[in-house]
């Protein structure tokens, strides 16, 4: 009977671990079932719990937030002054940094990461800011009482208008200066410091955004802890040699300033009254007063003794006038002239920072109080890019055409169009500077811009011969090199053709004329190429082998926003410049750069256009990405395919009824547009004999310009491969095409 009996009661106790796992696998199946609930119930639970947190810890005062500078408060503490206890704060002088930018193309937000990176080591708090990205009427007047101190790093754009994204900023605080609702003690209390990027080039424009927040805040009774600096996009202007430089040195400054503002130090003094005295009368008085108005405003005066309530140039203006405001008119005129004769010695005592006046003096060789085009800066800079400088404002480079031509893989778009020998050709300029800022510069901004040649200037002999010197040595260094033919090696050694297009206004040269006779002196033909902005220079220039017209864009508004040019009467200058065109009796060139987004769809302007400057030759071109670059916000978005380029062709060609498409060179992503007058019984003759034209313009020179003569006079057959439709699309047969591996599209230009 006993082991039915443990029978039964081993199968009761199976039954109950059964229903335990029952119950237990039944659970977990309910769990994962509704576990979306679970989740649910367990986030809430800890929403709960930090929303529990947060509202019962202590908020900390922004007095009291611990800072990194030596003068970072410990707290309030107790102390016994005669048998009393009583209660002494120990003053925070500076709670952080914020760095506020506005920047179009990069410079200015670089510019704001590098202050940053400074600002830490020094162990205070910092913020970086885009303006865009900062509502002035919510937040600014926070900063009043805040401690902190604001800089101001701004770009001034197109007409001296703010980038983008300082806009809004910069239209607030215009608004508030004028607004009897703020008054004009609405930031009293802020401390701030401005440096401002811009293009001396531009005069009337110049830093004018930062020169006005500098102001405005100033009008808004917030308090400058530095007078305001400037950098020097224009590079043959710059006090430093560079706006980077500029930068470098204005930071170095700032951060003297912080450190001394962190420690509670006012201004040292520079042992002269003008600019020795902390505070003007009048100040004094104002301060005085402010005592009775509670203990918070008392707080806020101490403080502001510790930094610069106006600028240097507003101390002065305060000194000249006396502790009188009211001033006679007849006194206004010594206080405009003491003023610019103490800005010009503070600038020769500031000349420790940066390049000395010896240095800054090195580069500007008198020549009648004229000095060099090319500065030290300009110079590494350009020589960084492969040029060859000569003398103080001329330069030559060799072109990748002449390379690929070298190597038998075909030539550019002027061999394709005109039959030139592009292993023959020579890139060089006779002036560096430019009328222009084009936003697809291919050299970057990397040159000097001006209307009018202001610098030394080299004779055209001198400058002709250093540019074939180094054109042959840059040949050179192709010999022996894999895949160079011989025979073309020999042929390069001789230059045939000169392009007067590397960068700048080869026509700003003084002595272009007698520059160009040189050339063809040498035999070498000319393509000169100008920004249509000197029409008088057009036509008093002297016969050339071609002669080009950039007109990158058809109505006003469009070409100021692309060329960015800096005469005020750019418009009236290029259409002077393409009447002047018209005149010409040689091959004239109409050069169209597409930018797309930016000039594509004005086909009715542009027809126009080639109505007044009736030019033999229309070449229209995609534009080339010539990669990032700070002074312009293009991308590979703004190049047109090649399709659409052809497509551009082919609209504009429908406009203008004297016109034909003549040639393709889809490698470079261009064709040309030609007049009827080159199609010769029924053949195209684009191209140029080149020994002809030599033979043209020595017999004019020899009748002292009486035997003239017309593009007609020197005109060639196009050969069937060159020709718009052709199934080479202007490669030469001749050459092999080289195809770069893992490419599968080329759309950038020449």
């Amino acid at each position: 009977m006993a082991e039915p009996g443990l029978a039964l009661q081993e199968l009761g106790d199976l039954d109950v671990s059964m229903d335990t796992w029952s119950f237990f696998s039944a659970c977990l199946a309910s769990l994962w079932l509704y576990r979306l609930y679970v989740y649910s119930a367990v986030a809430f639970g800890i929403s709960i719990w930090l929303v529990i947190q947060f509202s019962t810890s202590k908020p900390q005062k922004k007095g009291d937030k611990p800072t990194g500078n030596p003068a970072s408060s410990e707290g309030i503490e107790d102390k016994l002054v005669n048998g009393c206890a009583t209660l002494q704060r120990k003053e925070v002088y500076v709670a952080g940094v914020k760095i506020f930018y506005g920047s179009q193309t990069g410079t200015a937000k670089r510019f704001a990461r590098a202050l940053a990176e400074a600002v830490i080591s020094l162990n205070v708090p910092v913020e970086v800011i885009s303006m865009g990205d900062y509502d002035p009427d919510d937040c600014l007047l926070e900063e009043t009482t805040s401690r902190n101190i604001c800089v101001f790093l701004v770009a001034t754009y197109t007409d001296g208008q703010p980038t983008e994204s300082a806009a809004w900023f910069c239209r607030w605080l215009a608004e508030a200066v004028n607004d009897f609702r703020f008054g004009k003690a609405y930031l009293k209390g802020l401390r701030y410091a401005v440096f401002g990027l811009g293009n001396s080039a531009y005069v009337d424009h110049y830093n004018t955004v930062g020169r006005n927040i500098d102001r405005w805040l100033w009008m808004l009774s917030a308090s400058r802890i530095m007078t305001r600096a400037e950098g020097d996009c224009n590079v043959a202007q710059s006090k430093h040699g560079t706006i980077e430089a500029d930068f470098e040195a204005w930071k170095a400054k700032f951060l003297s300033r912080l450190q001394a503002l962190c420690k509670g130090e006012k201004k040292p003094c520079s042992g002269k009254c003008k600019k020795g005295k902390c505070k003007s009368p009048g100040k004094q008085s104002r301060e005085s007063s402010d005592h009775e108005h509670g203990v918070s405003e008392y707080e806020n005066t101490e403080a502001e003794e510790l930094f610069e309530s106006s600028s240097e140039e507003e101390a002065d203006a305060e000194e000249a006038g006396g502790a009188s405001s009211v001033l006679d008119v007849e006194d206004l005129g010594n206080i405009m002239r003491h003023m610019k004769e103490t800005k010009r010695e503070r600038e020769l005592e500031e000349g420790d920072v940066g390049m000395s006046l010896t240095q800054e003096n090195a580069w500007r060789k008198e020549e009648g109080g004229k000095r060099e085009m090319i500065t030290p800066a300009l110079r590494e800079a350009l020589t960084k890019q492969g040029y060859k400088l000569i003398g103080s404002h001329s330069g030559v480079k060799l072109c990748r055409w002449t390379k690929s031509m070298l190597r038998g893989r075909g030539g550019c778009y002027k061999h394709t169009f005109y039959g030139i020998e592009s292993h023959r050709c020579m890139e060089a300029t006779p002036s560096l500077a430019c009328a222009n800022k084009c936003v697809f510069c291919w050299r970057h901004h990397t040159n000097p811009v001006g209307t009018e040649w202001q610098w030394k200037m080299d004779q055209p002999e001198m400058i002709l011969q250093e540019a074939i010197e180094n054109h042959q040595n840059m040949i050179k260094q192709f010999k022996g090199v894999s895949g160079v033919q011989a025979a073309r090696f020999e042929e390069a050694m001789t230059a045939k053709h000169c392009a007067l297009s590397l960068v700048g206004e080869p026509i700003m040269y003084p002595e272009i004329n007698r520059f160009v006779r040189l050339l063809h002196q040498h035999s070498i033909s000319t393509f000169l190429v100008t920004n249509a902005q000197f029409p008088d220079e057009i036509r008093n220039l002297e016969p050339v082998t071609q002669l080009y017209v950039s007109v990158d864009a058809s109505t006003k508004e469009s070409l100021k926003r692309i060329d960015r040019p800096l005469f005020k009467d750019f418009w009236q200058r290029f259409l002077d410049s393409l009447k002047a065109l018209s005149e010409k009796q040689q091959r004239t060139v109409y050069r169209l750069t597409l930018v797309k987004a930016w000039n594509v769809d004005e086909l009715k302007a542009y027809a126009d256009l080639i109505s007044l400057g009736k030019p033999d030759f229309i070449e229209v071109k995609g534009v080339t990405y010539c990669g990032k670059s700070s002074a312009s916000n293009l991308t590979m978005a703004n190049v047109p395919w090649h399709e659409e380029v052809v497509h551009f062709v082919q609209e504009l060609a429908n406009l203008i009824p004297d016109y034909e498409i003549a040639c393709e060179h889809e490698h470079s992503n261009c064709l040309l547009i030609a007049h009827k007058k080159f199609k010769i019984n029924g053949e195209w003759c684009t191209w140029i004999n080149y020994d002809r034209f030599q033979e043209l313009v020595r017999a004019q020179e020899q009748s002292g310009g009486s035997q003239t003569f017309t593009a007609a006079d020197y005109t060639a057959r196009t050969p069937h491969w060159a020709l718009f439709g052709s199934r080479e699309r202007g490669f030469d047969p001749l050459d092999v095409r080289y195809q770069r591996k893992n490419k599968a599209r080329d759309i950038s230009g020449c």
